[in-house]
Parts: C-alpha cells; structure tokens; sequence
C-alpha cells in the first residue's frame, strides 16, 4: 500500500515529496494579504504545504511583469513569505511574462531575472514562469533566433532555472505550458510538437503543470496521467481548476474535490488547486483536496467508483455504504467533515468594507453571449411519476451536434483575448485598480471596447480608481417622472419601481474611469498616488444589525444550513442533491398541474393525483422556505468578510426559486386550461433530452453552461424570451428586505386601494387630484375591474413583515375583459359616480375626469395589436419600498407572465398617458417597447 503524502519525512528531499497546495491563479480580484496569511494557516492545519503566488490580474505578476516592487509593496511580500514559513507552508512566487516578452531579447531575460532575484532577497526561494492563456506567435526576432515557440520558451526557462539554482540554490521550479491541457495540444497529446519539445528538452527538474483532459476537467484518468508522463518525461503536478469559478459571475463551487481517482496519487508530483475568487468559499475545496490526498490507492482500486456511491445513496441519506474503509475517499463524506471545520468561520467577528462587489473580472473568459439563444426557455416534460400523466406534449430533442460544435469553437478561444483589462495592486490594497494606461504593451483596443472602457487620458502614468465610489456612482437611481395631474382619458397602469430604472447588473466594469470621482477628474488624479478605498462598515448595515425585529431574527447558521448552500452551488459539471430536488419538483409540479385545472383551489379529496400534487407542493415550498432562510442567515453572519463572499450568490438563487414558489403557488388555484402544457413545454432545459446528459458529460468546458443552478431553475420558468427580467442590480450590502409575490386574495382589496391610491399618478400620491369623497375614484377605475372580473390573475407583492407593498393584475384576454367590463363592472361604478357629481362645487378637473370615463368608456384598440398583444396588465409599487429590493418588479412581472403563458398567451400590453414619462422608462426596463400612440395616449408591448 502506497503511503500518503503528508506522511513523507521532513528530512526527505523536496524534490521526492508530494507537491499539495493552492495556486491563486484566477482572473478576477485577488485575495488579499491577509486573507492569504489566514489562508497559510488553513493549509496547515488541512495538512497541504504549498502556495503559488499566481494572481492573474496583479499587476505586478503578469501585465506590469517587468517592473520591480516599490519598498511598501516589497515589505508587504516578504511578510507574506515570512508567514508562509511560520506556518510551514512553501512560498512559490509566479511570473507570467507571455504577453507581451521577446524571448531573444537579452533586456528581457535581465528583467526576469531582476525581478526573480528581488523577490529571492524577500526570502522565496521557490519559483514559477508560466505561460499559460498567451497567443503562441512569435515576435519576428524569435523567429530567427528559435526554431519553435516551446524552444523558445524551453530556453529562457532554462536560463532562468539555471540562473535560480546558481544563484540561490533554488531546486523548486514550476512550469505551465501554453498547451497546458488535452484540449489545447495540437494536434493531440501524443503529436504535439510542442508538448514533445518541453517533454525533451525542458531541464528535467523542472516540473510542469498540467490541467487535465480540459481547461476544467471534470475527470482526470490513469490514462490521461499516464499519457502526458510519456510526453512530458517527467511526472506532471495537476493544476486543477475543479473549484475555479472566474468564469462565470453566478456560480460558486462548494461540492467536494471529485473526480480524480486515488490511483493517481502514485502517477503525480502533486495537484494544487486554482480556487474560487472569493476567499472565504474555498474551505471545502482545500479540506476535500486534503482528504483526498490522504486516502488509500490500493483499496481505492478495489472498490466501485466514486460515482456510483454518490448514485447509490441519491435517493437515501448520505451515510457512506458499509463496506466503506475508512482509508476509502468518499466525496459526500469528505463534504460533510469539511463543512464541520467550515462552520466555525461562520461565528467569526470579521469586519468587510462595502459595496459588495464579484470579484470576478466582469468581462468573463469564456465568450459573454449565451452558446445557446433558444427560441423557447420553458421547461420540457419529466418522466411521470404518476398514472395518469396523459396531457404530456411530446417532448423535443436538444440539437447535440449543434451543442458539440459550439463547444468546440468556445474551447478553442484564446481566452487572452478576453481576459479583464484592469489589474489590481492586492500587495498594498485589494482596492487598487490599474488601468491600461499605467501598462506598457496593454491589451489590445478590441478588447477595452468589448469591456466598455473608456481611457480618457493615455499617458503613462498610473491611473488609479476608487471602485468603491465608482461603484456607489453607478447605482443611483435615476431621477424621472414628475407629479402631473392624471388624465383620465385612458386607463393608467403605474409601476412605481424606481430601482428599475436603473436595474442592469449591479457589476460594473472595475475599471472604468469616472470623470469625477470623489469630486476630482480623472486628469487630476494621476497627479497623486494610487487611490484606496476606505475600509469600513457600511453604517446602513450597522444600523440595520442593530434594529432587527423579532421576526427578521432566525436561528443562527447551523451544519444543514451549510450543508444546503453546498448543494446549491456544488460543482462545474453537477448539482448538489438539494439543488436537483429544487430543480425536479418544480419540474413535476409545473407538468403535472393540469390535474388540477378546472377544479376549485384544485382541491378534490377523491382524486389521489390531486392529493399527491398538493402534497409534493408542500414539500416544494419547504424547500424554497429553507433557501430564503439560508439567504437571510448569511446576511445576519457575523464574519462579515464571509457575508460579502457569498451574499449575492445567495441573494440571486432567493430570487430565481422565490420566483417558482409564486408561480406554484399560482398553479394550486387551478385557473388555466387543461391544455397547458401544450403552452409551457420548450427546450434547452435540464430536463431537455440530451442537454442534462451533455451538462454532465464534461466534454465541454463548463462555461457552455453559464450560471449553473440559477439558470437551470430559471429556464423553468414559463416564459419565453425572458432573459432580461433575470438581469438584476445586485444589493450593495446584505440586507434582509427580501420581498415576496403571491396570488390575490378578497382580504387584500382594500390594501390594494391604498397602494392604488398613493401610485397612480405616474407613480406619485394622487390625494390633492380628488375631492376627500372621491378618493376612492382612481382605485375603482384602474384595480377594481381587475378584482372583480380576474381575480385568478391578479398578484400582490409582501415585504418581510407580510404586509402589502405592491401588486400586479393582467388579463388573458384584453378585449374580452373590457366587454366583461362594459357589462358587468362599469353599471356599477355609473351608479356608485352619477353624471349628477359633476355639478358639485368641489370636483376637481381629474374627479371630472374620471366621472366622465366610466360613462362615456369604449375601449378602441388596433386588431394587430391584438393579435400580437392579446393580454392586459397593471402594476404598481410602493416608491419607499420597491428601492429596498431592486429585483421586485422584475420578479413580480415574470409571475405575471407566468400565469399569462400558461392559459396560452404569448404577448401583453399596458395602455400608459403621455405624459407619463417616469412609468415610461420603467416598464422599458421591464422589456416593454412602443407599439401605438396618439394625441394623449401610449401602448407598450411585449412578447415573451
């Protein structure tokens, strides 16, 4: 039996132990240096023994390569070295020179060994040249001086290792190749002329990195280990980017290490792991490498797949299976005592400066377009469960040729050429930003166009911005919409969401360049040194700690709290098992609803498929409860730092299944056709023939699949083209003011009145427009028709404390409830405001109106935009509010439309004055568009 790792002698020599550690190779903002101290501690006491100073977007590492460290920044770098040592753990520090190095120029190998030879007087003594996400074309001095790009590269690692080893006796050297991966070897592993070259001629103490079959391998096998062996002449260390998550700003990975075979060990000179951008989520990715590490080959050999024990208690509690030995790696099991020593972090006292902000690059690696545009984002039928599933449309099959191909093309980009343009300075302050102009060969134009950047001075000096106050800049709301007196010509719909004018991404671009910022242009601050954001506790958060009521108090974040955030955001090429039953519940529930259509409340204590539906939504609603309940414990978590961390992963999955819990909700009232899966059947979703199979695959890079489990559930949802009602302005500090949607209910009319009341004057109080006994007018005219004749599609908005804050009524079809109106609705608002009112000395212009609407109302409307825009809709939400939740009337619209789509509908309009310009803009925001205007009024439209 093979021994591990970590049970090597300290006495044996370096260059025969194990190689296990974390390499901080990612795009995105860096950890900080005293995240990394905290981290050389963690991997010591996990039993790992090794850090790579790798950050791709430190300036000094890779796009400013050639410049030495300042006397601040080279104090800062030895402390990390020197803490490095304390705690035991071994220091590499990484250059990354490919962008922009000669590899013939003798001024450039000076500059690398300068900068090498600074940093050894730090007191590393381990070292790494990588040359990994670089274009492979040569300079045309190269071209003469070498006969290869690998020998050009093997030459100046060479020199540079030569020079190391004479100079300060280093013997630890790592090397990452431009083909660092199967997939990029050209043609093949085996052919490469330029995997075969390193292979040959690379100095063999020297050791290559290496990330498997792909950029993100979901396995690595004996055969993919034993292959590159052969090519290489040396044992590889594996990169593994299993946990990286820069590639995609909705997903964190917190599923156990997986997928790598303990026969490997034996194969490898070691693994480190490339982890994710926030720090504080990589505890189960280190604790579980460590275990993995640590467990025994040979009974690892004799037992079944590690996949077919987590399929084999799938549907069962996660005990491992008898006949596990305790020497045997089992990731459900290494999950489970990782988040045991993670749950501790939690009750931290960690302070963290705001806003929140990811930190990965906000112009992603992979391409930013979705592979994919489907014409239909809807869910696809699900295995039935039950017998008597027989109103199942046929279910599509996902073009996988289609999907392959595609794949191909995205594995293939040079992901240089869409790497993030900024650096960052994390040796002197994780808020420092660079910007291009401070570098000497920048990325190229192209690049800074796709990212929005706007230099307004290119002079070489450095540029430096407060992300901070950028940040803060750029999510102020708008200021639109003014107090006009209301026309009550046409019916008006208000939707008072003033966050939504400004709701794109709260993510912005870290280095944009205001031309004022913190009330200095530009210009002005390249005169002074860099800028740094203040750290400190957003006061609004501090206060907000302070002043919680009993109800938003909850219990403190306990091991199954954990346990289901895990799940949630598990790993690049599969969902946690709570992630799944989120995922196959709605599923069920959303296909098999049409047991209850037809039936009151869908209740029918005879019809056992009524019940079990019922019962399966109880448990649904459990489990979208338990996700709002994580979100809410994360933002009262005492560690702060780890809030921030994992804040907004959280917020954003509360959205997407708050979302499904309304639209279930919905369904339960049993008002739709019994046809309705003939209207919400669609493709490209997890439950697609062949898409969830090819997601799982790991045959293609995971970036194919932008946004994980959030995007998986929202692909659920009912509605077409419904992309942009997804699209959020992320919070700027946790907050508890989560709202909520559900359907209406008759002891909600008169809360609804007064929201009526207080909106409906392009979003303003209407109170001075009435005489005090017509108050009531505006209401009976644009929310009573739709109680009264579509209850079934009408919804409110609750903010945490249950109370009412804004609501949304549609109907299905727009011509039929104006005739319904005409005769049922109008008589009684004829009697309730007779022509006689008109005489009172006190009416006012709006009350006349009004009166004046409700007796002389026919409703005129184009055909086509009938035909294309058949339903109705009405909005409104309070202004005091709706800012405290900047996803509410996205939220809100996408359960509206929902229930639309279901009962067969596919396009919707909103009849708005003219004059309401502040509304306007919102329900642009919403996706709404222009489609009719006249004199005094405006039709918006959308599709979806």
């Amino acid at each position: 039996m093979s021994k591990s790792p970590q049970k090597h002698s300290e006495n044996d020599d370096d260059s025969n132990k194990f190689l296990l550690g974390v390499v901080e190779g990612f795009y995105g903002r860096p950890f900080t240096s005293e995240q990394r101290k905290e981290l050389f501690k963690k991997l010591k006491r996990f039993g790992l023994q090794l850090f790579v100073y790798a950050p791709k977007d430190d300036c000094k590492h890779r796009a400013m390569w050639r410049e030495l460290y300042t006397v601040e920044e080279g104090e800062h770098l030895q402390g990390l070295i020197n803490a490095a040592k304390s705690s035991g753990i071994d220091f590499y520090y990484a250059l990354s020179p490919g962008l922009d190095i000669t590899y013939s120029s003798l001024k450039d190998t000076s500059s690398l060994k300068r900068k090498l030879d600074q940093v050894s007087q730090f007191g590393c003594q381990k070292f790494a040249l990588l040359f990994d996400d670089i274009d492979s074309e040569m300079t045309k001095p190269d071209k003469e001086m070498f006969q290869s790009f690998a020998h050009a590269q093997v030459s100046i690692s060479n020199d540079i290792y030569n020079h190391l080893a004479t100079k300060i006796n280093c013997l630890n050297f790592l090397f990452c190749p431009t083909q660092y991966c199967s997939s990029r070897a050209i043609p093949t592993v085996t052919e490469s002329e330029y995997l075969n070259t390193i292979g040959q001629k690379l100095l063999p103490t020297i050791d290559v990195l290496w990330t498997g079959s792909k950029v993100i391998s979901k396995v690595i096998t004996v055969k993919d280990i034993e292959e590159i062996t052969e090519v290489l002449k040396r044992k590889p260390v594996i990169w593994d980017n299993i946990h990286a998550n820069d590639y995609d700003q909705k997903r964190v990975f917190l599923g156990p290490y997986s997928g790598r075979n303990c026969e490997l060990i034996p194969l490898l000179r070691g693994v480190v792991t490339n982890p994710n951008c926030e720090f504080h989520a990589n505890t189960v990715a280190i604790h579980t490498l460590a275990q993995w590490s640590r467990c025994n080959s040979q009974v690892n050999t004799d037992s079944i797949s590690d996949i077919k024990l987590e399929t084999e208690n799938e549907d069962c509690d996660d005990s491992p299976p008898n006949y596990l030995s305790e020497n045997m790696y089992h990731p459900r099991v290494a999950l489970k005592n990782a988040i045991r020593d993670w749950l501790p972090d939690f009750f931290e006292a960690k302070k963290a400066f705001g806003p929140m902000l990811k930190p990965q690059p906000g112009s992603a690696l992979a391409p930013i377009i979705p592979p994919i545009i489907p014409k239909i984002n809807t869910c696809m039928t699900l295995t039935l469960t039950t017998t008597s599933a027989t109103n199942i449309a046929p279910m599509p099959e996902v073009n996988t040729a289609q999907l392959h191909a595609l794949a191909d093309i995205c594995s293939n980009v040079q992901t240089e050429a869409l790497a993030k343009v900024s650096v960052m300075n994390s040796l002197v302050s994780e808020t420092k930003v660079v910007t291009t102009a401070s570098i000497s060969a920048p990325i190229s134009s192209s690049i800074i166009s796709e990212t929005n950047l706007e230099i307004r001075d290119k002079s070489p000096i450095n540029v430096t911005v407060d992300v901070m106050e950028v940040e803060k800049a750029s999510t102020e709301p708008s200021e639109t919409g003014t107090e006009e007196a209301m026309d009550c010509g046409t019916p008006k719909h208000t939707l008072s969401d003033s966050s939504s004018i400004n709701s794109e991404p709260h993510h912005k671009d870290e280095t944009e360049v205001p031309q004022n910022v913190n009330g200095n242009t530009a210009e002005k601050s390249q005169l002074s040194d860099d800028v740094v954001m203040t750290e400190s506790v957003n006061e609004q958060e501090t206060m907000q700690e302070d002043s919680l009521s009993e109800e938003d108090k909850c219990d403190p974040i306990n091991y199954d709290d954990i346990l289901l955030l895990c799940d949630l955001f598990y790993l690049p090429f599969e969902h946690g098992k709570q992630g799944l039953m989120i995922l196959n519940e709605f599923q069920w529930l959303k296909t098999n609803a049409y047991v209850l259509s037809g039936s009151k409340n869908g209740s029918n204590p005879e019809n056992t498929e009524v019940q079990e539906w019922f019962e399966r939504s109880k448990e649904f609603f459990k489990l979208c409860e338990m996700v709002l309940t994580l979100m809410k414990k994360i933002a009262l978590c005492v560690n702060r730092e780890l809030c921030y961390d994992l804040y907004t992963y959280c917020w954003e999955m509360a959205n997407v299944v708050s979302i499904c819990d309304s639209y279930v909700q919905w369904l339960a009232l049993g008002h739709f056709p019994s046809n309705s899966n003939s209207y919400i059947q669609g493709s490209f979703t997890w439950f697609s023939k062949g898409w969830k199979e090819t997601f799982m695959s790991g045959d293609q890079e995971p970036w194919i699949f932008r946004g994980g489990l959030v995007v998986d559930i929202q692909r659920l949802v009912p509605i077409d083209s419904g992309n942009d009602l997804f699209i959020y302005r992320l919070p700027e500090t946790p907050t508890l003011n989560f709202f909520s949607v559900r359907p209406y209910n008759n002891l909600d009319e008169s809360d609804i009145y007064k929201i009526c009341h207080k909106t409906c004057r392009d979003g303003s109080d209407c109170t001075d427009l009435f005489p005090s006994n017509l108050q009531q007018i505006a209401s009976d005219r644009l929310v009573a028709p739709f109680i009264t004749l579509n209850p079934e599609f009408c919804m409110v908005v609750e903010n945490m404390k249950k109370d009412i804050v804004g609501y949304g009524f549609a109907a299905p079809n727009a011509k039929h409830f104006y005739r319904s109106q005409e005769t049922l609705w109008l008589p009684i608002a004829r009697e309730k405001y007779p022509l006689t009112m008109l005489d009172s000395p006190d009416i006012t212009p709006a009350a006349k109106d009004a009166i004046n609407w409700f007796h002389n109302f026919k409703y005129e409307c184009a055909p086509n935009i009938l035909i294309q825009y058949p339903s109705i809709v009405h909005c409104s939400i309070l202004k005091e509010q709706s800012h405290l939740d900047s996803s509410i009337s996205k939220r809100l619209m996408c359960v509206l439309l929902s229930s639309l789509r279901t009962s067969g509908s596919s396009g919707c309009h909103v009849i708005l004055n003219k004059s309401d310009k502040y509304l306007a803009e919102v329900y642009g925001r919403l996706g709404f568009t222009e489609i009719y205007h006249e004199d005094t009024k405006l039709i918006l439209g959308r599709n979806f």
